[in-house]
């Protein structure tokens, strides 16, 4: 059995993919990676006669949010700055409310800060709208030590909608329901998963593409017989037919690979065997059957 020896060039261009290879597969993400819950928002008011109502998957509970169902009339801090930052801030907590919830402006300090405010303030649930300029993009926030309170982020269109109109009077609900899980590792996971492939197929590539065409025994005995029949073929009397020639006799057998008469000028190869045939005829077929087509004699053994 043949050894299959590789270069040193492909060894080591073979060892660097396999160790990628290893590398990016350790560094799969696990299935513990922090979940991504979307909220529903069922927001509800008046303008005119009419009672507009609209639901939404439009925003993300925080982070240490707990994942529950709150829902209260919309209230925003009081004076020019709708941030919540300071302390002493208050809201414009509607007096028909059982409930309600903060709607504050994101920025000007932690997220932990704005919620706990609001908090202390007595809302059942807040909301943070993004930066301007963001349209409604918006991510999981990070607010530890804000107790049990539900805390959502919204876009900054979404958000400013809210603003306006309750700054116009009007009285605004919101319903905040749990929505859907996602899981952001899950497309850092396909991608590296699909990196590892192709990091695999490549290193399998280029190992066969390198690795030397070594023949086996039985491959290497089949070129040596077909060199020694040629050999041997070439060592094959030839003759040239001319008229007088017995074998041009119309009694005479014909040649039987073409079955045509011999005519003047005909070149035949005699066997060993002394058979003759048209060498066009009896040189490819002692190259395929090595014998004699008439009796069977092997030109490699007499």
């Amino acid at each position: 059995m043949s050894l299959l020896r590789i270069t040193p060039s492909s060894h080591l261009v073979s060892s660097r993919l396999l160790r990628l290879s290893i590398f990016l597969l350790l560094s799969l993400p696990d299935s513990r990676g922090k979940a991504i819950w979307t909220a529903h928002l069922n927001i509800t008011f008046q303008v005119g006669n009419r009672i507009i109502s609209e639901l939404g998957e439009s925003g993300v509970y925080g982070n240490h949010s707990p994942l529950e169902r709150v829902s209260g009339a919309v209230a925003l801090p009081e004076g020019w700055n709708q941030n919540a930052c300071n302390p002493m801030t208050n809201f414009s907590r509607p007096e028909q409310a059982e409930s309600w919830l903060a709607l504050i402006e994101r920025g000007g300090c932690t997220f932990t800060r704005k919620i706990n405010v609001a908090a202390e303030k007595g809302a059942n649930g807040v909301i943070i709208y993004n930066y301007p300029g963001t349209g409604n993009k918006v991510f999981p926030m990070s607010h530890q030590g804000t107790e049990n309170i539900v805390a959502v982020m919204i876009g900054n269109l979404k958000g400013m909608e809210l603003l306006h109109l309750i700054q116009k009077g009007v009285y605004v609900t919101i319903i905040i329901e749990v929505g859907r899980m996602h899981m952001p590792w899950l497309s850092h996971y396909v991608i590296s998963l699909c990196t590892f492939l192709a990091a695999t197929v490549a290193y399998l590539f280029l190992y066969c593409a390198w690795r030397p065409r070594v023949p086996n025994s039985s491959t290497r005995r089949r070129r040596q017989i077909k060199a020694d029949v040629k050999k041997a073929i070439g060592q094959l009397q030839l003759r040239v037919l001319k008229e007088g020639d017995k074998e041009l006799d119309p009694n005479e057998d014909s040649c039987v690979i073409c079955f045509d008469i011999y005519k003047p000028q005909d070149v035949v190869r005699v066997l060993n065997c002394r058979h003759f045939f048209h060498k066009a005829c009896i040189d490819p077929w002692l190259l395929a059957n090595r014998t004699c087509p008439m009796c069977k004699c092997d030109i490699l053994k007499t």
